[in-house]
């Protein structure tokens, strides 16, 4: 048996791949390659177990792996140490840096440093450690945040040599609401969404219990403001380059930000293909809660902007939040229309001109993680320029009511930007849904994928057990897993 490593709190030990079917992780007692689905002549490796909340991944330049820890389901409120971890060629496995602001969301290296994105507080960061001293510098620091979504990126643009990041919305739908006070928002009340242009406002305004008052007390409350602030006909708000559902380019050294894109709800997943041209994975609305929306499919967007000369952008791509679905449709459109929680009306006078129609779109709460391109033929015939993208899996039935869509998800994809088509779940458990559900070893949530340095193997991070019901998110620290899948020339699948 070829041994694998187990992360503890603090420290990593080598085991024999039999043990990984008997973990002292009661939520999480097997782990088992066999239970893995992929196509024939790739073989499935677990490689390390344990990680607690694990929400991104890059390799280095010397083609050590760093693997972060993200501190919780959602790292405003930290329940365990935000940690970035170092994964050496050999195998050694180190402690490398514990944050200390929020977890981290995305890595990119270059030249000796690290770059890093956060999520905590009003606002993400944008920082950079010097891979010798470990030392971190904030490059940037005014990115709203302080409620739902997540910061995309860091990466860099291997046409250009420029650093691209992302950040989602403050607001579920639209709307601070009532029910990001279970996430964020009570610590910090005065948390809102930012446009990235001069919009004006159409005064619709949701009407919302306050949890803060005794029940049923009600606000009023209207886009682009904090909680229990409402919006008046007629109102222009003031387009800003620090927005909320951005993107942004810079210089590696933080000058010269250029905001390139926004109206993205949570554009997590970034990547590049071979020509240059950027990918942004989105999730969708959700239907539930005083501004529902329905059926909004999960997307890839492709950012046209990024192909222009730094500096050149007068005129940021729209792609539609807050009030344009993924399919195009306006959010109130009969197709959207909820069978569960209030249904949506236009927050925008004047909305911008959209940017789709989307790259590709799947199914309603599938969740979608992070995503890369496969670069060479070294991963198997018919891979190279595929994009790969991790399902993370569905949060119903607390954002959708829907039956059909419970085991929405638990995957990871492999799509052809080119016709939009998904040619097949490259990575799946034998049953829908998290490999928990039915006890076996498997897969739970893919959150992040990565393609080696030399193209020939693909590793997958599996944020761990995360289960869901009507009301409530729980995550579980220490059983997150990194997973390798390798193309095996002589074609066998082991």
């Amino acid at each position: 048996m070829q041994p694998r490593s187990i992360v503890t709190t603090l420290r990593a030990v080598k085991v024999p791949a039999e043990a990984l079917k008997t973990l002292p992780t009661t939520v999480r007692p097997r782990i088992d390659p066999a239970d893995v689905v992929v196509p024939p002549g790739y073989t499935v490796e677990a490689l390390v177990a344990g990680l607690s909340f694990p929400a991104c991944m890059e390799f280095g330049e010397d083609g050590e792996l760093y693997i972060g820890e993200g501190g919780c389901t959602w790292p405003t409120r930290p329940a365990m140490p935000p940690r970035i971890l170092r994964l050496d060629p050999s195998g050694k496995l180190e402690h490398f840096a514990t944050m200390n602001f929020a977890g981290p969301r995305g890595f990119a290296v270059r030249k000796g440093r690290l770059y890093v994105s956060s999520k905590g507080g009003y606002h993400t960061r944008i920082e950079v450690y010097d891979l010798q001293s470990r030392k971190p510098t904030i490059l940037f620091d005014k990115i709203p945040n302080g409620g739902w979504h997540e910061p995309g990126g860091p990466l860099i643009g291997p046409h250009d040599g420029l650093m691209y990041f992302g950040q989602g919305s403050v607001s579920l739908n639209g709307v601070v609401s009532p029910a990001g006070f279970t996430v964020d928002i009570a610590k910090h009340p005065h948390a809102k969404d930012v446009p990235g242009r001069d919009i004006t406002l159409s005064g619709n305004n949701v009407q919302m219990r306050d949890p803060t008052k005794p029940f049923p007390f009600l606000v009023e409350t209207g886009p682009y403001k904090p909680f229990g602030v409402p919006a008046k006909k007629g109102e222009v708000v003031k387009g800003e380059l620090w927005c909320s559902t951005g993107v942004w380019r810079a210089t590696l050294d933080g000058k010269d930000p250029e905001l390139i894109a926004w109206g993205i709800r949570n554009p997590f997943g970034m990547a590049f293909d071979e020509e240059g041209n950027l990918f942004v994975s989105d999730n969708d609305y959700e239907e539930k809660g005083e501004r529902a929306i329905a059926q909004d499919p999960d997307r890839v967007w492709r950012v046209k902007n990024a192909r222009t000369p730094h500096g050149s952008v007068t005129e940021p791509e729209w792609f539609g939040f807050p009030d344009i679905a993924g399919d195009g449709l306006p959010v109130w459109h009969e197709s959207h229309l909820p069978t569960r929680g209030t249904p949506a009306q236009p927050l925008l006078e004047n909305p911008p001109k959209w940017s789709g129609p989307a790259t590709w779109l799947g199914e309603p709460h599938t969740g979608l993680g992070k995503l890369d391109f496969c670069r060479t033929d070294a991963f198997g015939p018919g891979r190279r320029g595929k994009l790969f993208l991790c399902f993370f899996g569905t949060y119903a039935p607390l954002n959708s009511p829907r039956p059909e869509q419970l085991s929405n998800g638990f995957a990871v994809a492999q799509i052809d930007v080119s016709t939009g088509k998904t040619d097949e779940l490259f990575l799946r458990n034998r049953h829908p849904g998290p490999a928990s559900a039915h006890g076996s070893g498997g897969i739970e949530r893919p959150v992040d994928c990565k393609f080696s340095p030399d193209g020939k193997s693909l590793y997958v991070l599996d944020f761990g057990i995360n289960v869901v019901d009507r009301n409530k998110v729980v995550a579980y620290a220490h059983t997150g897993v990194l997973w390798r899948i390798t193309w095996d020339a002589a074609g066998r699948n082991t």
